[in-house]
């Protein structure tokens, strides 16, 4: 027979969102279980070097996460390898299934499911993926000082990368698939002004290829949409910005969600539509979505759950 958990505080997810308010739910005592879900420790265990992480000039992304997860850990926070593939949330308490045939109950539950880049689905981008292919211009950028680079999308996203790797890069190539941007038109206008972007209209990525002792990015093939021709483009460093879809199957068709499916929460506020449940990280972050920012979430959503509890039981 099917095991029932019953707990005051379920989080759901396993990146600094939820290991964070792991920590905090078990310093107000809440006894909290987390469900790690299908990649336990979330985007960060596919980043190298981190040197935007407070108090560390320089961590290893996946040790930065075993870190987290076993302070969460320490303070008391049952955690648990298993994956959520449904929840109700029509009544208290929430009822999450797990794909163990454990169903969990709980009394709030804190969403910290995060949110995946898009990527090209090239094989070789797999390959090099943390090794010269990333989706994240905040997060890599500072390695690529002097060094050609190229940005692949049109929208807000890919234009703000380009521009902010200006920084670092000698050179950065745009590419994209038609002529014009998707971008905001005061973004188009700085891109264009800048003399270290080049934008090549009407090309897609048809490969990264480089070398494989040390494993690295040495260039891409670009063809072109029209004409299929196949072109030759250097560079160290390939970022894939097309976009980041929020990890949100459990709670797209209950919570309300805006900006493409991020879950919407009340100004300065993890609350959500739905009293007693909670969203934090890059679930709901469409703007930021940085490791420390969803940290701080996490903090919030366990100390906003305390309160929902505590104003419950009084």
């Amino acid at each position: 027979m099917a095991e029932t958990r019953h707990t005051k505080v379920l989080i759901i997810g396993s990146g600094p969102a939820g290991y964070t308010a792991g920590v905090y739910a078990s310093r107000a005592m809440l006894a909290p279980i987390l469900v790690q879900g299908i990649e336990p420790g979330g985007q960060l265990t596919t980043t190298t070097e981190v040197e935007n992480w407070p108090g560390d000039t320089e961590v290893q992304g996946p040790d930065l996460m075993v870190r987290m997860e076993a302070h969460a850990k320490a303070m008391g926070t049952e955690i648990i390898g298993d994956i959520i593939t449904s929840l109700d949330l029509s009544e208290r308490p929430f009822k999450a299934q797990g794909d163990s045939g454990t169903l969990y109950s709980c009394d709030a539950v804190i969403l910290a499911t995060g949110a995946r880049a898009k990527w090209l689905g090239l094989p070789s981008e797999e390959k090099f993926k943390g090794f010269g292919v990333s989706a994240c211009a905040t997060c890599d950028g500072f390695f690529y000082r002097g060094q050609e680079i190229v940005v692949v999308g049109g929208g807000n996203t890919a234009v703000e990368e380009a521009l902010f790797l200006t920084n670092f890069a000698s050179k950065v190539t745009l590419v994209h698939r038609r002529d014009t941007l998707r971008s905001e038109k005061i973004l188009q206008d700085r891109l264009m002004k800048n003399p270290k972007i080049e934008t090549l209209w009407f090309h897609e990525i048809e490969e990264v290829y480089g070398t494989d002792m040390p494993l690295g990015v040495e260039g891409v093939k670009v063809k072109h949409t029209q004409t299929g021709v196949i072109t030759d483009l250097p560079c160290k460093g390939v970022f894939v910005a097309i976009g980041h879809a929020p990890a949100n199957e459990l709670v797209k068709d209950t919570l309300q969600t805006h900006m493409g499916g991020y879950v919407l929460t009340k100004p300065d506020s993890t609350e959500t539509s739905i009293p007693g449940v909670f969203a934090a990280g890059d679930l709901t972050d469409h703007k930021y979505r940085q490791a420390v920012t969803s940290a701080g979430m996490g903090c919030m959503a366990a100390l906003e759950a305390e309160r929902f509890l505590a104003e419950e039981n009084s």
